[in-house]
Formats: structure tokens, C-alpha cells, sequence
């Protein structure tokens, strides 16, 4: 009866301890002259001190705020262990940003050409011609560049920033001749690095003369107007940062809703008027350096010009303006278009300026409008927290993109500071609520679960391009469709998610076909012996595992290894039915007759478990 007497009084406390403090009820630390015992050992000291029974009363087993750190992790970096979570429980979360604001830059260059170093150097060792060699960097590269800072740096927030801004500011290896310049994507990617912490307009202007991006929507060596001969300027750039890098197409009210007219109808920020006069700024630019005299061909001198194209340019440095102000490029003209421009909300470019002028004018028209605070704050919203943020939600980080609290206008470190502090990221009260979730992209949960794991590799790097869950589930960086990116902000599949008048984004890659990959790719991962990472040709024959040794320890109590998957990866929030298929699966599959204790058995139960908490609707849908 005593016994029985204890557990009641214990459920009692445990159950009505929400006005409590740490320490003032057990469970919580206050463990004084009690001892607790629990029904099976295990003979392995180490297992026996993970799995004690005094820590079902001394407070180690409180993992509320590990769960919240793990949580807020997958919101704020591309990947993360079980050290960057203590980090962020000892810091506590705004302290964490604040620090991750302060750290230098990790940036991909320099690693992408370590890789082409090493491919170069092998194929010579192959007796491969100096002059057969491949001049510059692909997409390969720069993919092998991206993966091993993503396995290592430290910088993770502004990491993640800067994909977030990658699928705003969208320029594309796939099926464009981009995938020939490693280079400039390796360059351009560190650009957004650069500005992920920074001042929205620099980013704008800085996006404006990427010769990628020039290349990519056609404003590079776009020239003006000659009636003649039918020409006039491109207007492809023109018409993008408007509806995608900053305004989008209709008036929003400072929450991101649409404002409304008269009737009732949507009010468009611009017309074909507005993209033709914009088209007049963005002309005159081209490369602003060259390849050496050579390189890659005979007819190459070195020199830049206006019409120049990015085969023989140097495509690490800025587009440059063809005008005839002074110390422009040597040009036998102007290539820029003179004269007035009217642009939006009756502001005027007047005639006379020189061309860097004339885009200095239109970055500012579109900095300072009304939409461009809620245009961006609803979009880094859905990148980092949640598909449909509420209109207060919004409102509250667009304030702090218009000024963040001394008077500046675009700050992107306060914004983001903005949207992970907010109580709709933060609260557990919105977790109870299924319009706070997102699903999350495939090659988000191939990163997290690369850098969440313990790894061994053959050698000196994380050798990667990412290429199976490119092919398999369709993404990869800087390697969207189209410009619109992987998916509309706006989409909404069909069924429960469009009748409640909600998007799902990320849905737009989610098909019978990619959802399938995604499978194949965590098997690939976990099941197949844990091939996390593989390369071959020049760059050798390289591997990085998934080192399960202290997974394997956990898999002795199943319910040990699916608690620990679950903080760090679906955060506390297994689902009872998810959580009793793993134990089951865990229980009573028992392959080849092996003995449940050996360690071919454990490996087994390991990659089993982590392959279907991975495959599961827990860990696809964050909320």
C-alpha cells in the first residue's frame, strides 16, 4: 500500500505542477533521501549511467528546454548536434542570435576551390594535357564547396539566412548555362552571405550588377533603345525585382494583407508602363573583368567591352557601366539609356545622370516602398518559421524592417532577430494549432540529418554535391526550376490545406514521384550501411558515414533511441502512434534469426528506427 501510495502522490504532484518551480516537486531535482530503481540493468557502465533510474526524479530527465533548442535550430540553421543545442540552452535563445550576429563569415569560395584544386591536380597526375584541362569551376564544385561549410562552420544563422534569400533572389544551375560557372555561383552565393546580416538595399544593388544574376534575367549587355532597328531594352530584370525581389504585384497593407479599391478589387503596384521604364535603368551594364589573354580561347585578349559574354569573362567581380561618363570602360558609345524615367508612385529619374546613378534612383524607388517591409518579412517568415504567418506576425517584423528601433530602414539582422523571437516562432501555445507548421523541404531534412549525426569519412572533407535528392526529391542550392523558385509562396494543394484557405509551399515539390525519392534518399542515408556522403573520379574515392556507435548503445531500450530521435528531430512532439510503431518495429522485427543482443542486431534496430522517425509525418511537418 505504501508503494502504491507513493505513485499516486507523485502522479498528483507531477500532474498539477504547472505553478511550481524547479526543484519544489520531484522530478525536478528535489530527489533528497529518495531512491529510485527501476526494473532491468544493462551490464555496460556507460548504459547504466545514461539510463539510471534516479534520473527519472533528479531532473535529468527534463528535456523541455533541449526540445525548444532543437526546435528553434531547425528554424535557424541548415543543420545542427546535440552540442548546439546545450549551446543554445546555456546561452538561451536571444543570446545565441546575438552571437551567431557577431561571428565572421564562413564563405563557400574558398573551399570550392580547394575542390578544383584537388580535381586538377589529379587529373594531371593522370598525364591530362595542361591545356585539356578545364579552365574554371562547374556547379560540381561549387556544390562540393557548399557541402563541407555546411558540415562544418559555425556561422549557422546567417548560413540559413542565406538560403532563405537564395530562394528570393533565385539564379539556377539547372538546365541553364550557369552550370558551367562554379565560380560566379560560389561568388554569388557569398554575396548573400555577405548581406544576410546586412542593409536590404546594399543586397538589392549588390543582386543588380551580379553578372550571374545579369546573366540569368538577361539585363547583362542589354542595351538601349534604338527605334531603327527595332531594338529596345530587355525588360525580364525589370519586371522580376519588382514582383519577386521586392514590391510583388498588388498594394499590401503594412500586416501583408492586399489593400482593396472602391470595388473591392486588388490594386496592382505596377503596370507595362512601370516595366519599360524600369527596363530604360537596367541598360548599359556588362562585365566588369576578363579571363587572362588565352583563356579558355585564342581570340580572348584580356579586354572588357560591352557585348562581351560571361565564356571569357571574369565572373568573380561586378557588372560594370557602359556610358559615357568618366571612368567608364572604354567604349565607342553609351549604352545606357538617356533621358527621364517615371517610375513608381510618381518619382522621376531625371535626364543627365550617368547610368550607376540611374539604378542607385530605382533601388531607392523600390527600397523605401510601402511594400517592400511586408513583401519580405511574410516571405523570411516562410522560409524560417512557418507557411502561414498571421497578419500581426507579419506586421510586427515589416515594422522592424522599416525601422528597427534607431532609425534604420532594411536592417536584416534585426528582421531576422524579429522572426525568431516572435511569440508566433517562439509560444507553445501556437504549437496546438495546425495552421503553425510548414512541411519541410527535402533538402533541409537531408542537411539537418547530415549535420545532426555522428560521422566518420575517409578523408580530409565532406565530399558532396547533393546529387541523389536533387535528382530523387528535385532540389538543391541555387538550383531551383525556374525564377519563381522550388514552389509559389502562394501554393496551396488541393484537399483540406485549400479549402481551409491556407498555402503550403513547400508542397509544390511534393508529388508521388518526390516523395518516393525522398524514401529511396533516407535509405540511402541510414539502411544502406549509413552512406551519407560519396565522390569518386579525380576527387578519389571518398565516403562519409553515419557513425552509429552511440545510437547503437541508446538501441539496448528502444524507447531510449526513439526518445533521443525525438529530441533532436522532431523536437518532443513524436506522436503516440509514430512512437509506437518505431517501439514495435524496434520489438519484434528480428532479421535473420540474429540474437537481440548482438551487435548486428543493434546496428539493425538503429537504422530501422532512424529510417522510418525520418520517413514519418512527425518529421516532415515542423511546427
Amino acid at each position: 500500500m505504501k508503494k502504491n501510495h507513493f505513485i499516486i502522490v507523485l502522479y498528483l504532484i507531477l500532474t498539477s505542477s504547472s505553478c511550481l518551480t524547479s526543484q519544489e516537486y520531484i522530478g525536478a531535482g528535489n530527489d533528497n533521501g529518495i531512491t529510485a530503481t527501476a526494473s532491468h540493468q544493462y551490464a555496460d557502465e556507460n548504459w547504466i549511467s545514461a539510463a539510471n533510474a534516479q534520473n527519472t526524479i533528479n531532473g535529468n530527465g527534463l528535456d523541455g528546454e533541449l526540445m525548444e533548442a532543437s526546435r528553434f535550430l531547425a528554424q535557424a540553421t541548415m543543420g545542427y548536434d546535440k552540442a548546439d543545442m546545450q549551446a543554445v540552452v546555456d546561452m538561451g535563445i536571444e543570446a545565441w542570435i546575438d552571437d551567431q550576429l557577431q561571428l565572421p563569415t564562413t564563405y563557400i569560395m574558398p573551399e570550392m576551390d580547394y575542390a578544383f584544386q584537388v580535381s586538377l591536380d589529379t587529373m594531371t597526375d593522370q598525364g591530362i594535357l595542361a591545356e585539356d584541362l578545364p579552365f574554371r569551376p562547374n556547379w560540381m564544385y561549387f556544390n562540393y564547396g557548399w557541402w563541407h561549410t555546411t558540415m562544418t562552420n559555425e556561422d549557422v544563422l546567417r548560413h540559413r539566412v542565406a538560403y532563405a534569400l537564395s530562394q528570393i533572389f533565385v539564379i539556377s544551375h539547372n538546365n541553364t548555362d550557369l552550370s558551367g560557372y562554379g565560380d560566379g555561383l560560389a561568388t554569388y552565393y557569398d554575396m548573400l552571405l555577405d548581406h544576410s546580416f546586412g542593409n536590404y538595399r546594399d543586397l538589392l544593388k549588390d543582386v543588380t550588377y551580379s553578372p550571374m544574376m545579369g546573366f540569368y534575367l538577361s539585363h547583362l549587355n542589354n542595351p538601349k533603345s534604338d527605334p531603327a532597328n527595332n531594338v529596345r531594352p530587355d525588360e525580364n530584370y525589370a519586371r522580376e525585382i519588382m514582383q519577386l525581389f521586392s514590391i510583388g504585384l498588388y498594394e499590401l497593407n503594412l500586416d501583408g494583407t492586399r489593400k482593396t479599391d472602391a470595388n473591392g478589387d486588388f490594386i496592382p503596384t505596377y503596370g507595362q508602363d512601370e516595366i519599360r521604364e524600369f527596363a530604360k535603368i537596367f541598360t548599359g551594364l556588362s562585365v566588369g573583368g576578363s579571363l587572362p589573354a588565352g583563356i579558355p580561347e585564342d581570340y580572348n585578349d584580356g579586354s572588357i567591352y560591352f557585348g562581351k559574354d560571361l565564356w571569357t569573362a571574369d565572373v568573380t567581380v561586378p557588372m560594370v557601366m557602359y556610358d559615357d561618363s568618366p571612368g567608364s570602360p572604354p567604349s565607342w558609345q553609351s549604352w545606357h539609356e538617356p533621358g527621364v524615367k517615371n517610375l513608381l508612385n510618381g518619382f522621376v529619374v531625371p535626364a543627365g545622370q550617368t547610368g550607376d546613378e540611374d539604378i542607385d534612383d530605382a533601388i531607392d524607388n523600390l527600397f523605401n516602398h510601402p511594400n517592400t517591409g511586408p513583401f519580405v518579412a511574410y516571405r523570411l517568415i516562410q522560409r524560417l518559421v512557418k507557411s502561414n504567418p498571421t497578419p500581426a506576425y507579419v506586421q510586427r517584423v515589416a515594422s522592424t524592417f522599416n525601422d528597427n528601433g534607431l532609425g534604420v530602414r532594411g536592417d536584416l539582422a534585426a528582421v531576422t532577430k524579429a522572426i525568431l523571437m516572435d511569440a508566433e516562432a517562439r509560444q507553445c501555445s501556437y504549437l496546438q494549432s495546425s495552421d503553425n507548421s510548414r512541411l519541410r523541404e527535402p533538402f533541409v531534412r537531408y542537411t539537418q540529418y547530415a549535420r545532426a549525426v555522428d560521422k566518420t569519412r575517409t578523408g580530409d572533407r565532406y565530399w558532396n554535391i547533393g546529387y541523389h535528392i536533387w535528382e530523387d526529391a528535385r532540389q538543391t542550392v541555387l538550383g531551383a526550376p525556374t525564377v519563381f523558385n522550388f514552389y509559389l509562396p502562394d501554393h496551396a494543394p488541393g484537399g483540406d490545406i485549400s479549402s481551409a484557405g491556407l498555402v503550403a509551399p513547400e508542397y509544390n515539390l511534393h508529388d508521388s514521384r518526390s516523395s518516393i525519392g525522398f524514401i529511396n534518399n533516407v535509405r540511402r542515408w541510414n539502411v544502406w550501411w549509413g552512406n551519407l556522403f560519396h565522390t569518386w573520379d579525380q576527387l578519389g574515392e571518398n565516403y562519409t558515414v553515419h557513425d552509429i556507435a552511440r545510437y547503437m548503445e541508446l538501441a539496448r531500450d528502444p524507447e531510449a533511441l526513439i526518445n533521443e530521435l525525438d529530441q533532436v528531430f522532431t523536437h518532443g512532439r513524436l506522436s503516440d502512434n509514430t512512437r509506437t510503431v518505431l517501439r514495435n518495429t524496434a520489438l519484434e522485427f528480428q532479421p535473420y534469426s540474429w540474437d537481440p543482443d548482438s551487435e548486428e542486431y543493434l546496428e539493425f534496430r538503429v537504422y530501422v528506427v532512424t529510417y522510418l522517425l525520418m520517413i514519418s509525418p512527425d518529421y516532415a511537418v515542423m511546427r
